[in-house]
């Protein structure tokens, strides 16, 4: 008789495919979203799991999850206290996966689990993120307007090219969210972000189904928060380990300009051409090298805050191919 340990069976029954469904209030759709899942992986032939996490929901939206879970030992539940937001729900949505490739769902039925597979096999063929891309939406303007300005910016930014980098359906690697850290409303750049640590980001296009059930969650005020955290991943990702590189070059031009324009002043009055103290242009020297000098400062104390805090794994992000022969070496260099 051959006996298995606690270990050993949870490293058995480890699915290969992790879905992460957040959803808030979408109890028409979750039973309909649950069997077309199942159908589509079950042709596949892959083991998986589905984590439904409920983002607040005031409707029926729980009961019916737990009615599958009763039904079936693959679908799971993650109550969230109160509705913090699509990030935070994916975040826990992550940290319970076990699959060796997670996959992201919303829950209204416009997106095909049909196209499980197109993303497992993106995966499959080297790819460490694969983002959708609605081809042909079925929102309306103040849906889609907003989103294609949000996705030109954040091309721009980071140098990407995806067409939808909204699009909630989403297939990882697993080893991908180690290096992930999502928290506001961060969830809009999860490929953005991957790729400033140096992972490969795939696009596939995708069917998009009009939403039959229920009402959009999202509306064009979420371009002005889209802005604003395009500001905050643009700095923690391209400065965020040298910050006196952007407060201190700023900070640089602004008081050389300031300066010029005060010696500039001073060099009128030396020769006598008429006082300086009533001229804007010397509040303007006086600011722009007052304001120059404190974000310099600010970038300063910016790199002292930097040396106390930063760790080995926020410097770079090494290849797994390359991981084994690294720690060969170090033990070779230890001995």
């Amino acid at each position: 008789m051959t006996f298995v340990s606690v270990r050993q069976r949870q490293e058995f029954d480890r699915p290969e495919v992790s879905i992460i469904i957040p959803f808030l209030n979408e109890e028409a759709t979750i039973h309909a979203l649950f069997e077309g899942i199942s159908a589509t992986l079950g042709k596949y032939n892959k083991a998986f799991e589905i984590i439904f996490v409920n983002d607040g929901s005031i409707d029926r939206s729980e009961v019916v999850v737990r009615e599958l879970m009763a039904e079936d030992h693959r679908v799971h539940l993650i109550n969230l206290r109160r509705n913090f937001g699509k990030s935070a729900a994916l975040s826990a949505g992550f940290a319970a996966a076990r699959g060796g490739v997670i996959i992201t769902m919303d829950a209204d039925l416009q997106d095909d689990p049909a196209e499980l597979p197109r993303f497992l096999d993106a995966i499959a063929d080297g790819a460490d993120v694969v983002a959708g891309w609605k081809q042909i939406r079925h929102d309306p303007v103040n849906k889609t307007l907003p989103s294609r300005l949000f996705n030109a910016a954040v091309n721009r930014t980071f140098g990407l090219g995806l067409h939808d980098h909204n699009c909630g359906f989403k297939a990882y690697r697993a080893e991908t969210l180690a290096e992930l850290n999502l928290y506001g409303e961060l969830h809009r750049f999860i490929p953005a972000l991957l790729f400033a640590r140096g992972f490969s980001i795939a696009e596939l296009p995708i069917t998009h189904h009009p939403r039959r059930f229920g009402q959009s969650k999202f509306g064009a005020g979420r371009l002005i928060k889209g802005a604003l955290d395009l500001m905050t991943v643009s700095l923690t990702t391209r400065y965020g380990a040298r910050p006196l590189h952007l407060f201190g070059g700023a900070g640089l031009i602004l008081a050389m300009g300031g300066f010029a324009i005060l010696a500039y002043l001073t060099g009128l009055w030396l020769t006598g051409m008429g006082p300086i103290g009533e001229r804007p242009l010397l509040m303007l020297g006086i600011l722009l090298l007052l304001f120059g000098s404190q974000l310099v400062g600010i970038g300063l104390l910016g790199e002292l805050l930097l040396a106390r805090t930063i760790r080995e794994q926020d410097k770079y992000a090494i290849r797994p191919d390359q991981r084994p022969a690294l720690d060969r070496a170090i033990q070779e260099n230890a001995v």
